[in-house]
């Protein structure tokens, strides 16, 4: 079996889903998904820490056997977004380092293809698959923790076409 965890890295909002891959199987069953807050109004620094600290927790707890991230994307109207959105996701790199965890990078456009056959599907339309694709009642919500859910099945999904 492998665990993975999909991360949707932010300094408000960071998603997370966990999944796991038995041998043998194509589709993977979600474990978990959630998200970790962040008090906006605290200093880089204390954010930082506090998105290091509370993910180390969920990793020590749920123990992946690797990670998958969401590539970072800068938009050339927004720059400081993709610098502020590097920290975060320089801090979850550097957690699944620190556990010894191989990191996978998933372009946004790559993950949306994967759920729902369409690279530019909105937020509504990943939460509407990450639902349907794992059976769930409601639809997760924020749209941070579907993305998450939506970067570990396309991660897990490409592992199991690799082992075959």
């Amino acid at each position: 079996m492998t665990r993975v965890i999909g991360i949707d890295p932010g300094l408000r909002i960071t998603g997370y889903g966990v999944v796991d891959l038995t041998d043998g199987a194509i589709e993977p069953a979600l474990v978990e998904g959630g998200v970790i807050r962040i008090a906006a109004d605290a200093p880089m620094e204390q954010r930082l820490g506090q998105l290091h600290d509370e993910l180390t927790t969920i990793v020590d707890a749920l123990k992946p056997d690797c990670f998958a991230v969401e590539k970072l994307y800068a938009h050339y109207n927004h720059p400081r977004t993709a610098i502020l959105m590097g920290h975060a996701r320089g801090v979850i790199l550097l957690c699944a380092q620190q556990h010894g965890l191989p990191v996978q990078d998933w372009p946004s456009t790559e993950v949306k293809k994967a759920l729902t056959g369409y690279g530019h599907a909105s937020k509504e339309q990943v939460q509407r698959a990450v639902q349907t694709q794992c059976n769930l009642d409601e639809i997760p919500s924020p749209p941070d923790v579907a993305d998450a859910i939506a970067i570990a099945l396309c991660h897990a999904r490409r592992l199991a076409v690799q082992k075959l």
